[in-house]
């Protein structure tokens, strides 16, 4: 089964409250198994434009991806976010099929 993952892009207003939503996030993204492998960090792009903060979340499957969004905690968490940031997010299915050389 593929994992599933969030992908998020954001423009943070509020440094200081955007700090609670990190806080809030962490009981439902670790209830659904999620673990964050980009949150922010020195970045490069190379074509097209991209908001300024840049987040990848990696659960066990796409059905846990979207469970953990939908969740009451996370919803809750999402309300501060929406407050101090506009952002865009999407959950997407990982690739589980052949790679290169295989």
């Amino acid at each position: 089964m593929a994992n599933g993952y969030w992908i998020a892009h954001v423009d943070v207003d509020d440094p200081e409250v955007y700090s609670t939503y990190v806080a809030a996030n962490a009981a439902p993204i670790a209830e659904y198994g999620g673990r964050f492998l980009v949150r922010a960090g020195e970045h490069e792009v190379p074509e097209g434009s991209l908001r300024s903060r840049h987040i990848v979340i990696e659960f066990d499957s796409y059905e846990r991806a979207v469970a953990c969004y939908h969740s009451d905690g996370y919803q809750a968490a999402k309300a501060i976010r929406e407050s101090v940031s506009d952002g865009d997010t999407v959950i997407i299915e990982g690739y589980d099929g052949p790679q290169p050389g295989d």
